[in-house]
């Protein structure tokens, strides 16, 4: 693909300086070191009620140094890219790493584990050249004709509000060390977000948000996103009580990376390292459902949150986490690998994917949050977490949420003020099926989910 002169990509001049700026700390003493240059900027428009009301313009750029001195390690970071400056900062920066206690752990990463194959910054596909064409008078159209206040016609309740946000970003990230590493990783990402507010017949409030977003700009659902925004926002009028107790529960794909989080937190080399994971000496065990499997697919081109290197350069690779219900992972960075003494992996999960998964094994293609409460008949439909924690040391948590009774496999009427409670271990060995349709727009790949059993509380 062709790209276009993108502004505040970071410039030749500034790759050298980088370059420079590693050789002042090997010059001031450093044995090893590795330089990350970030820089990002990001145009955000408001519209309140069809009308602009707010623009945001910010831009950032900085140097990061990992220092590795005398069997010491410190990290240190700047935005005063001056070269004159820079060669007395790094200066002080070592001289400072010299008074720290000895920490044989800590080095930089076997060179075999480095990406060789990050070098132009292109290659996840995510930088889309139409960026360039960006300017406030496009930002500023955009934004008011993706905007639906006009053409809202309420029947049965009164349109408080609508705010809707379009941003552009760019994010450009150079990373080199002393033992030859340089790889570079650029992206682009364009969204939309909508917040609706209406009010019933008795002055009650409710609030509906949707938000879309893509690395290329023609991709992004423009239209609709406001709607839908209005559409979630009606269907919570008149919430019921539900009784308490254990039932079924099906998680919506916009939320569900809520409950998977614990699960990737758990498998870090910091928190098994503390002893503060509910899934210590976990590796190779049966702990899941068999069947039940969570991927790492971190090198899908085009797709959000795919990165070629982890923030020390490991090259990242396709990688089971959870595979048939075992644990086939953890994440354990270079550091984690010498006070763990084991092999190192990557430092964390990039674009954890959740295959999709039945007890019956027939699970079909594009099963998602309607099909799965067809599929339990009965329970709560879980559209939003309100709150909550997770223990990560016994993996006990207690969420809020919102959502929806359903009862012969549809939505009956929307539910508000509830608890879910319980152990992680248990929920996730209650799953009755993952569905097929995780929002393209996260990060994490992650459907819809189907529970059994599960505690709640009004």
């Amino acid at each position: 693909m062709e790209h276009k002169d993108i502004p505040w990509r970071i410039s030749p001049e500034e790759l050298e300086l980088a370059r420079e700026s590693m050789r002042y700390c090997l010059e001031a003493g450093a044995s090893q070191v590795r330089v990350t240059l970030n820089k990002s900027m990001m145009d955000l428009f408001t519209i309140l009620n069809g009308e602009l009301d707010k623009v945001t313009h910010s831009g950032d750029r900085s140097l990061s140094f990992n220092i590795f001195a005398d069997g010491r390690y410190g990290a240190f970071s700047t935005n005063r890219l001056e070269a004159g400056q820079l060669r007395d900062f790094v200066a002080e920066a070592v001289r400072t790493v010299r008074m720290l206690a000895p920490d044989p752990c800590r080095r930089l990463p076997d060179p075999a584990r480095k990406a060789t194959d990050a070098s132009t910054g292109l290659e996840a596909g995510l930088l889309d050249s139409e960026y360039a064409d960006m300017d406030a008078a496009r930002r500023l159209d955009i934004a008011l004709k993706a905007s639906a206040f006009a053409s809202i016609r309420a029947e049965g309740y009164t349109l408080v509000s609508e705010e809707m946000e379009y941003s552009d970003s760019i994010y450009d990230n150079y990373v080199i060390d002393s033992d030859g590493l340089e790889c570079r990783h650029i992206e682009t990402s364009f969204e939309i977000g909508c917040e609706t507010t209406v009010q019933d017949s008795n002055g009650d409030r409710y609030s509906g948000y949707w938000w879309e977003s893509c690395p290329r700009f023609a991709e992004l659902p423009l239209e609709g996103c406001c709607t839908k925004a209005l559409e979630r926002a009606v269907a919570q009028m008149g919430p019921r009580g539900h009784e308490g107790g254990r039932c079924n529960m099906v998680v919506e794909n916009e939320v569900a990376s809520r409950l998977v989080n614990p699960l990737l937190k758990a498998l870090n080399g910091f928190a098994l390292q503390q002893q503060n994971s509910f899934l210590l000496d976990s590796l190779g065990k049966q702990l899941f459902p068999e069947g039940f499997s969570i991927v790492d697919r971190p090198r899908a081109v085009g797709k959000n949150g795919a990165r070629w290197f982890d923030s020390e350069g490991t090259a990242t690779r396709d990688m089971d986490i959870i595979r048939d219900g075992k644990v086939a992972t953890y994440f354990i960075n270079t550091y984690m690998s010498g006070k763990m003494e084991m092999e190192p992996t990557i430092e964390d999960s990039v674009r954890a994917s959740i295959l999709p998964y039945s007890r019956d094994g027939k699970t079909k293609p594009g099963t998602g949050a309607a099909e799965l409460m067809e599929m339990m008949g009965e329970g709560i439909l879980v559209t939003g977490f309100n709150g909550g924690n997770c223990n990560g040391a016994t993996g006990d948590f207690s969420f809020g949420i919102e959502g929806f009774a359903f009862s012969g496999g549809r939505p009956a009427y929307p539910v508000r003020g509830m608890v879910i409670t319980g152990n992680m271990m248990e929920l996730w060995n209650s799953l009755a099926a993952a569905g097929d349709d995780p929002r393209p727009g996260m990060n994490k790949s992650i459907p819809s989910l189907a529970f059994e059993n599960v505690d709640f509380s009004a």
